[in-house]
């Protein structure tokens, strides 16, 4: 948070990405994804799987960090800093409940703009040119994965906002789309669980194959660690 607040004191570009047992997955088949993370200024670990696959293969990494938790961090500092934000992501109904909820919480003077999260290739340069048109310092993008690391990628140059972060659907907690996971099914890696039985028809596939194939990948690299 220190690192990202300082950044956007002086004006820098900083882009935020981060990691869980999916992406894991998904960088094995496609090496233009695992480019665009990897050279992202921050990476964090959003996902306990991660943490426990690091203490399991000797290089354990210190925490988690949730992209909803430090998103409700950022926003907080832009209230306290006079920063503005824009919300790029989900349908039009959640994405303005999000903007609402941040507006009785805080203030509408850290509100740059919002846009939903259902456009085209052809829509981008539009999105770009209002999202510079707000002067945000701040842009949170609510798109499901890898949709939105490949736009960070193709825009994040002609963009003029300091943090550029995705925060897949922290959107639809916000809004009351979705509600988190208990504490401690989180520190206990089963979040996952409780999101499949919220939404059975949309992640059951993904979880199915992602989690299985981490499995096999962290298995396989522990043993390979031995020999």
């Amino acid at each position: 948070l220190s690192l990202i607040e300082e950044s956007i004191e002086h004006k820098e570009k900083i882009i935020r990405e981060d990691i869980n047992a999916a992406k894991i997955v998904w960088m094995q088949n496609d090496p233009k994804f695992k480019q665009i993370i990897q050279k992202a200024d921050l990476i964090n670990a959003d996902g306990q799987s991660i943490i426990l696959a690091s203490k399991l293969l000797g290089k354990p990494i210190k925490e988690r960090v949730s992209g909803i938790d430090l998103m409700e961090e950022i926003v907080s500092s832009a209230h306290k800093k006079q920063w503005k934000v824009f919300f790029l992501g989900a349908s039009e109904e959640v994405v303005s409940k999000t903007v609402n909820t941040y507006i009785d919480k805080y203030s509408e003077k850290i509100i740059a703009g919002y846009h939903n999260g259902y456009f085209t290739k052809e829509d981008e340069k539009k999105i770009v040119n209002k999202i510079n048109r707000s002067n945000a310092n701040i842009l949170f993008i609510g798109i499901s994965s890898p949709k939105k690391e490949y736009f960070i990628d193709t825009n994040s140059k002609e963009l003029n906002c300091n943090l550029i972060m995705g925060v897949g659907g922290s959107f639809d907690v916000i809004a009351g789309k979705v509600s988190r996971a208990p504490v401690w099914m989180q520190k206990s890696a089963l979040e996952w669980l409780y999101r499949l039985l919220q939404e059975p028809g949309k992640m059951w596939k993904r979880y199915l194959y992602t989690n299985t194939v981490f499995i096999y990948l962290v298995m396989k690299e522990s043993i390979m660690k031995k020999y």
